[in-house]
């Protein structure tokens, strides 16, 4: 199930949760609709995309803040629901603008020591 009925993000008109096949369908159908996925496609975007899609933006967001990542990282693996922040370390990897976003406070980091 998505989320217990009490915390539920997404509700039926009698306001219970509705349930994972039922919304996984749904995206389905509008992905169709809206063109990010063929008609005959057995593959495309997936609502699971969006939570990494949300923990790489948040990352880049706090980067180009001059945030301290690794201070705040906890409290992305909260949010995402992770009981480790090791847990979230999977949706962070192999991604471009990331890796040149941390690679750019690297150099920023090792520029005060030359």
């Amino acid at each position: 199930m998505l989320g217990s009925d009490e915390l539920a993000l997404f509700r039926n008109q009698v306001r219970n949760s509705l349930r994972d096949a039922y919304v996984y369908r749904v995206f389905w159908a509008l992905s169709r609709q809206i063109g990010i996925r063929s008609p005959g496609a057995n593959r495309g975007p997936r609502l699971h995309d969006f939570r990494h899609r949300f923990a790489i933006e948040t990352l880049l967001h706090w980067y180009r803040a001059g945030e301290d990542v690794e201070r705040r990282l906890p409290v992305l693996s909260t949010y995402l629901g992770h009981a480790q922040v090791t847990d979230t370390y999977w949706y962070l990897s192999c991604t471009p603008e990331l890796m040149a976003a941390a690679g750019k406070r690297l150099e920023q980091r090792w520029d005060g020591i030359r």
